[in-house]
């Protein structure tokens, strides 16, 4: 059993920290939001009275925050603070530059650092099918691949520091490009007379199959579970 001290208790964060729980590590939360905390709470995550005391005597701490400045702040007060030999790994979006800042942050403290944002959403939270894009040393991502194998099915170890949120760049701006064309298919299928269902049968089996497509379609009706069925829900911000 690991202990884990999880910083960051959202809609991504919440759920990932819940698996982690769920196979067995003493998992010790905190959220700025009090909601955060109560639902954490009640899914049986212990809930620490700040950031300083989640990562007091953590043998690994994981962060998932909204932006770089985020990231930075918190891992200034903690990495002081955490116990020799600790593991910190951020799983939020940010940019490459914050991110090598926040490894250069624990390299000072002595500690060893992963940056491991993840693609797959708030289901792939919950269900614990995410991906990880990782960067950072060799022996730190050896580390922290266990943990989060518990947490996705995907880990991918991309490079130096920095090196995963590269990869995640790459991917959302390969994932934007899509969104952008599969929505202005439909438009345009809905001009020329096309159902939703009809394009979408014949687009997700030929060469305009993509992940847009088949789990965010951007049209009502063929994904039950897409936004367009769910009254276009916000899962994360962006």
């Amino acid at each position: 059993m690991t202990s884990v001290a999880f910083i960051g208790l959202g809609n991504m964060g919440g759920p990932m920290a819940v698996n982690l729980a769920k196979a067995g590590h003493a998992v010790r939360g905190f959220d700025l939001v009090p909601f955060l905390r109560d639902e954490a709470a009640k899914a049986g995550i212990s809930v620490a009275a700040s950031a300083a005391d989640a990562v007091k005597d953590a043998d690994v701490v994981v962060t998932m925050l909204p932006a770089g400045k985020h990231v930075i702040a918190v891992w200034s007060e903690i990495a002081p603070l955490a116990k020799k030999g600790a593991l910190l790994i951020d799983s939020s979006t940010i940019d490459v530059d914050s991110a090598r800042a926040a490894h250069a942050l624990a390299e000072k403290a002595g500690l060893a650092s992963v940056d491991a944002p993840v693609s797959g959403g708030t289901g792939g939270a919950k269900g614990a099918t995410l991906t990880f894009m990782c960067g950072g040393a060799d022996a730190a991502f050896a580390a922290a691949k266990p943990l989060l194998e518990q947490m996705g099915k995907k880990i991918v170890h991309c490079g130096g520091p920095g090196a995963g949120q590269a990869a995640k760049i790459c991917n959302n701006m390969i994932l934007g490009a899509t969104m952008i064309a599969t929505a202005e298919a439909f438009v345009l299928g809905e001009k020329l007379g096309l159902t939703h269902q009809a394009l979408f049968d014949v687009a997700s089996t030929s060469s305009g199959q993509s992940w847009s497509l088949t789990t965010y379609c951007p049209a009502p009706g063929p994904v039950p579970t897409s936004p367009a069925n769910n009254g276009y829900k916000p899962g994360f911000a962006a």
